[in-house]
């Protein structure tokens, strides 16, 4: 399996993988992502480099966000001050699905964070996803605490506040990695 950046071309895959993945979740009893992604916001994030696709060179079977920008009003002043890279809309085509490809792509995640000079790989899920916490936690996480409030887009309660982190470190996810080295930091020594 291949990582590459996403591409400004990737739009409409990327926006078809969250849908794939959003009528599974309904599936099975969840409303993450129920609501449609916007595709300008999409868009910037693969403009800034935060977007990567995961192929096995021909198929598209996985994508992953990984920033150095924390969502607004999760991590606390302190936690922000620690260098960390965070996960965003990891989602394997459901076709890749039972192969832990998902947890390749955290581990990439990490070895890329600990390049970067992160101490941290950290993340929000779902809050009423008991399956996908559970899934984070099998996987090295971390829970840290769940923030149930402040969610700005909708004066609601937050619906994507469980979060959890494990250490940014050298990882052996087998992937070959075709993205450019990542830019150090700010914060790290």
């Amino acid at each position: 399996m291949i990582i590459t950046p996403a591409e400004p071309h990737d739009v409409a895959k990327l926006l078809s993988f969250r849908e794939e993945a959003a009528a599974w979740l309904r599936g099975l009893g969840s409303d993450q992502w129920s609501r449609p992604y916007p595709a300008d916001k999409l868009l910037a994030t693969i403009e800034a480099g935060t977007v990567f696709m995961l192929s096995d060179g021909h198929t598209t079977a996985g994508t992953i966000t990984l920033t150095p920008d924390a969502e607004e009003g999760l991590w606390t002043d302190d936690e922000l001050a620690e260098p960390s890279m965070f996960v965003n809309k990891l989602t394997i085509a459901r076709e890749y699905a039972g192969q832990d490809l998902g947890g390749r792509l955290l581990d990439w995640a990490g070895d890329r964070a600990h390049r970067a000079g992160a101490r941290w790989v950290r993340l929000d899920a779902w809050t009423t996803n008991e399956g996908l916490q559970r899934y984070y936690l099998a996987h090295g996480f971390t829970h840290v605490r769940t923030v149930r409030e402040g969610n700005a887009v909708n004066g609601g309660p937050r619906v994507s506040g469980w979060l959890a982190q494990r250490a940014a470190q050298p990882a052996d996810h087998g992937l070959v990695d075709c993205a450019p080295a990542p830019k150090r930091l700010s914060s790290a020594a």
